[in-house]
C-alpha cells in the first residue's frame, strides 16, 4: 500500500438557543490559511490523542468554552478542502442553552456567537459552511 500524507483535524459545531433562536460559535482565524476569516473552532489531532478529546481541547483553547459532551457528526475529507494539503476533519456537535462568555486565544483572533440566519453574510473558512449545514440536521 502506498504511503499517504493525510492530516486529521477536528472541528466543533456548538449551537446555543437564545430567545428561540439558534446561534453557532465561530472564531476568527489568526493565521493562514484563511487568516482573519471566520471558522469553527478546531485544529489538528495530536499524536495519541482521542478525537473527542482533541475537539474539546481545541474548543477550549480557541474560545474558552468547555463542553462536557459532544456527538460525532461526520467526517469531511473532500480533496482541496485545506490548501495546506490533504486533511480529513471529524466534526463534533454540542448543544448548550446559553451564550457562554468567550475568551479567544491560541489560533483565534476573536470569537463570537452568530445567528444561523446571518451565516450567509460571512465567508467561512475551509468547508465550514457545509459542516454547519450537516450539523443543523441534528437540531
Amino acid at each position: 500500500m502506498p504511503k499517504q500524507n493525510i492530516a486529521v483535524t477536528v472541528d466543533s459545531v456548538v449551537f446555543c438557543k437564545v430567545n428561540n433562536q439558534f446561534k453557532v460559535l465561530l472564531i476568527q482565524r489568526k493565521n493562514e490559511p484563511f487568516k482573519d476569516q471566520w471558522a469553527l473552532p478546531g485544529g489538528f489531532v495530536e499524536e495519541g490523542e482521542d478525537l473527542e478529546t482533541a475537539a474539546k481541547r481545541e474548543l477550549k483553547e480557541e474560545s474558552g468554552v468547555e463542553i462536557d459532551s459532544m456527538e460525532q457528526v461526520q467526517a469531511f475529507g473532500q480533496p482541496g478542502r485545506d490548501p495546506r494539503g490533504r486533511t480529513i476533519s471529524i466534526a463534533f456537535l454540542s448543544r448548550i442553552f446559553c451564550e457562554e462568555e468567550l475568551s479567544p486565544s491560541d489560533d483565534a483572533k476573536d470569537a463570537k456567537w452568530v445567528e444561523l440566519e446571518k451565516l450567509h453574510d460571512l465567508d467561512l473558512a475551509f468547508d465550514h459552511d457545509k459542516i454547519i449545514n450537516v450539523a443543523q440536521q441534528y437540531l
